[in-house]
């Protein structure tokens, strides 16, 4: 008997928690199923019940021995991997456009990590892949590493397969929930592979799962999951995931129907001066405006305005547009009329290079307890305090305890200008940074 059947049976009156108590009046929508750990509902935590059920569809979607269900994001996938392998002060390699999450693991832990820096599309400005020769010798030069961290695939949805390596890997796959069905790309490889369902399957925000590949690995992530998740888990999120499980699982023809929908919109569009850009996940729709009079940021505006269609992100000179087999051929159809049409109004500009963000170094990575608010125009040559970012997505620009650069401000500065949202810990920008005290 499933999860989302016992949530929607529910007789008995609650004289337990949560203290909305499934009472109508108060207009919470999904309380008539947000239930606490009571008879036959399982532990997230210990599941042997309707929650390990869930688990064990997951391990079959994703061909995997373990997998646990998430209700914090891939974050605390992330977090907890990182922690699983690592002790502190350990040497870690990691590839710079990871997510913030991959970040904060390393400053919990105090370690020292080394940087690959994955290829970097410098027409629209995006990091793409990561060489796996740069990945064994960042190995061979740091032989006491720990594990390995990528992202793949990328938020635009470029892969990487750096191979086998004899130090464990942990792949950021938030974006690729999708792999492996249908006709996509092939799940990441890894140790360990972290997807955030909620991104593009039918579930719930929050919603992920962590697929643990590598037997050694088990008791530590489990154990460091236990630690990091709430004990409060929300059954509408882990109900979702029920669903979404039975969905991918008793629905092939939908997802194969909607790699055809997407089939069909990149065949037919017909784009002049913004342009298709193709990745290895056909599920992302990445608009060019490189060489057109537009930037990305001005794009998404228009969509947004004057079509009523919201852009996953905006940058500097492109768009995402995300999609899922939640989008139907009228979704399609209305984004095909809409690029077409703005694209009728533009013309051809000299495409401008976008400029990588500041190059990392190795960092020792830990936190700055002491620091004082400084003017972006005299932060150079000072040591970051916070960390600065692009949200989304979420991919550190600035670090705690690193030099700040004339390139970072540069690009900083010129991001902010274009109207990309950039923030920062302590939310000062674009007129502040945290720098280290006495510095």
């Amino acid at each position: 008997m499933s999860l989302h059947y016992k949530l929607n049976s529910l007789t008995k009156y609650p004289m337990h928690m949560p203290g909305h108590k499934r009472n109508g009046k108060f207009n919470i929508v999904g309380s008539n199923i947000d239930a606490t750990e009571i008879e036959g509902l399982d532990n997230l935590h210990a599941p042997k019940g309707v929650i390990k059920e869930i688990e064990n569809k997951l391990a079959r979607i994703y061909h995997c021995d373990n997998s646990h269900l998430l209700v914090n994001g891939s974050t605390v996938g992330l977090l907890a991997s990182i922690m699983a392998v690592c002790k502190e002060g350990d040497t870690i390699i990691v590839a710079c456009n990871c997510h913030k999450s991959v970040y904060n693991a390393c400053v919990l832990l105090r370690l020292n990590v080394i940087f690959v820096t994955p290829k970097w599309n410098e027409l629209e400005g995006y990091y793409t892949t990561i060489d796996r020769e740069d990945i064994r010798k960042a190995i061979s030069d740091n032989p006491d590493a720990r594990a390995v961290v990528v992202t793949s695939p990328t938020y635009e949805g470029n892969v990487s397969n750096i191979g086998n390596i004899n130090i464990p890997v942990i792949t950021d796959a938030a974006h690729g929930a999708h792999f492996g069905i249908s006709y996509f790309p092939a799940y990441p490889k890894g140790d360990i592979v972290i997807s955030s369902l909620h991104k593009t399957l039918p579930s719930l925000t929050q919603t992920a799962v962590c697929n643990v590949y590598n037997k050694e690995l088990e008791y530590n992530t489990k154990k460091y999951l236990d630690i990091l998740q709430t004990t409060s888990p929300s059954y509408v999120l882990m109900n979702s995931v029920d669903i979404c499980c039975d969905y991918i699982l008793n629905q092939k023809s939908e997802f194969d129907d909607y790699y055809g929908r997407l089939t069909e919109f990149r065949s037919k569009i017909e784009l002049e001066h913004l342009s298709l850009k193709y990745t290895d996940d056909p599920g992302k729709i990445v608009i060019s405006t490189a060489n057109a009079s537009i930037s990305g940021v001005e794009l998404a505006d228009i969509l947004r305005n004057k079509y009523c269609i919201e852009p996953e992100m905006a940058s500097i000179s492109y768009v995402i547009l995300m999609t899922s087999v939640g989008d139907e051929e009228p979704a399609f159809s209305m984004l095909k009329e809409a690029l077409e049409d703005i694209d009728a109004g533009l013309c051809h500009q000299q495409c401008r290079s976008v400029l990588a963000p500041n190059t990392k170094a190795d960092w020792n990575a830990k936190a700055v307890d002491d620091y004082v608010a400084t003017d972006i125009c005299e932060a150079v040559g000072k040591i970051s305090a916070e960390f600065v970012m692009a949200y989304p997505p979420d991919i550190p620009i600035l670090l705690p305890n690193a030099e700040i650069t004339p390139m970072a401000i540069a690009y900083i500065s010129n991001a902010i200008a274009q109207g990309i949202n950039i923030v920062s810990d302590s939310g000062l920008l674009p007129n502040k940074i945290l720098t280290k005290a006495g510095i």
